[in-house]
C-alpha cells in the first residue's frame, strides 16, 4: 500500500474542507478505495498509487478553481472530480475584474470604472480623480489583486499619506503601526473583500502585500509591483514627485484622489492637480475623471456630495 501526505497550499484548509467538513467528506466519498485523513493543512492518503495521483490532480484543479473564482460548492467539487473545470455562468462577463471571497464578483459598475480598467491595459501610470464613493480606489485595488493572481506582478503595495481628517490621532496609545493603521484601514477593507483572510495574512507577513504610509516609500525602487497611492489630494508636490519616481521595471502605478477633500493645513499645498496638469500630455499615462454619476455607495451619498459641491464647503 502506498502512502502520501499532501500539504495544502493556496487555500485556507477550512474553506477547502467546508462547514463541518462537508466538502472533504464529499471528496472522500468519490475515492472509496483510498484511506483519506485530513488534519490541519495536511491530507494523508493511503492506497493505490494511480488513485493517489488522480486524487492529487483533482485536488490541485479544485484549488486552482478557488484561486480564480473565490468559492467552492458541492456542485463545483462534482464537476472538478469528474474531470472537468467548471466556469461560473458569469465567467464571460467582460466587466468582471476579479472574483473575490465566497464567489463575490468585483466588476466595473460604471462607465468611468470601465474606462479605468480599459486604460490599465495600455498605460503603466494612471490617475483616477473623483468624489467619495465613486469606486476609484476599490476598482484600482481589484486590478491589483487580478494582476497578482495572474502573476503579472510579484507584489501589491498600497500607500496613503498619513494626514488626519480633522482629528488628532497621534495621542492614541500603541506602537507606530497601531497609530498608523487607522489611516490605512480602508485599504485593508477592500483587500478583505477580494482575498481570503488567511491568504491575505500570509501575503502581508511575507511582503507580497504591503500597506504603508507614503513616507515609507522614500528611497525605494518598486520593481514588479502594482502600486496604488490613495488619497493623493493630501500629498504636496514634492511628496507626489517622490512617489512617482519610485517606479521601477514592470511596475503599474495608480494614483487616486478627491480634490474636494484636501486635509492639508493649507489646501493650496495639494500637489495632485498640479502634477496632473504637468503630466497631461505624457504618453503612457492615463487619466480618468470620476463624477457624481459614478457614486455607488448608499444612494444618499450622491446627494450629499452634490449638496456640498453647491455650497462650496
Amino acid at each position: 500500500m502506498n502512502e502520501k501526505i499532501i500539504q495544502i497550499e493556496g487555500i485556507d484548509p477550512t474553506e477547502l474542507y467546508g462547514s463541518a467538513n462537508a466538502y472533504i467528506e464529499h471528496i472522500t466519498a468519490k475515492f472509496p478505495s483510498l484511506k483519506i485523513v485530513a488534519r490541519g493543512s495536511a491530507i494523508k492518503l493511503a492506497g493505490d498509487e494511480t488513485e493517489i495521483a488522480r486524487f492529487e490532480k483533482r485536488l490541485n484543479d479544485l484549488i486552482e478553481y478557488h484561486a480564480k473564482y473565490g468559492h467552492l460548492s458541492k456542485s463545483v467539487i462534482d464537476q472538478v472530480f469528474d474531470g472537468g473545470m467548471p466556469q461560473p455562468d458569469h465567467a464571460a462577463d467582460n466587466n468582471v475584474i476579479v472574483y473575490g471571497n465566497k464567489g463575490n464578483i468585483v466588476r466595473a459598475r460604471t462607465v468611468n470604472q470601465q474606462k479605468l480598467v480599459n486604460l490599465y491595459q495600455t498605460n503603466d501610470l494612471l490617475f483616477a480623480v473623483g468624489p467619495a464613493g465613486s469606486g476609484k480606489t476599490y476598482t484600482a485595488i481589484a486590478l491589483a489583486v487580478r494582476a497578482l493572481k495572474n502573476k503579472e506582478v510579484k507584489r501589491i503595495i498600497l500607500t496613503r499619506p498619513a494626514v488626519e481628517a480633522g482629528e488628532k490621532l497621534g495621542f492614541l496609545p500603541g506602537d507606530l503601526k497601531e497609530k498608523l493603521d487607522p489611516y490605512l484601514q480602508p485599504l485593508y477593507d477592500a483587500l478583505h473583500d477580494m482575498i481570503p483572510a488567511a491568504k491575505l495574512e500570509k501575503y502581508v507577513a511575507e511582503g507580497t502585500v504591503q500597506i504603508a504610509p507614503l513616507a515609507y516609500m522614500r528611497g525605494r525602487t518598486l520593481d514588479n509591483a502594482f502600486v496604488i497611492l490613495d488619497e493623493a489630494q493630501n500629498t504636496t508636490m514634492s511628496q507626489i514627485k517622490m512617489f512617482l519616481t519610485r517606479m521601477g521595471k514592470n511596475a503599474k502605478f495608480i494614483v487616486t484622489g478627491d480634490v474636494t477633500q484636501v486635509d492639508l493645513p493649507h489646501k493650496e499645498d495639494s500637489g495632485l492637480m498640479p502634477v496632473i496638469s504637468l503630466l497631461k500630455k505624457v504618453d503612457g499615462i492615463g487619466f480618468v475623471e470620476f463624477d457624481n454619476r459614478d457614486i455607488i455607495r448608499h444612494h444618499l451619498v450622491k446627494y450629499i456630495v452634490e449638496a456640498f459641491n453647491k455650497s462650496n464647503k
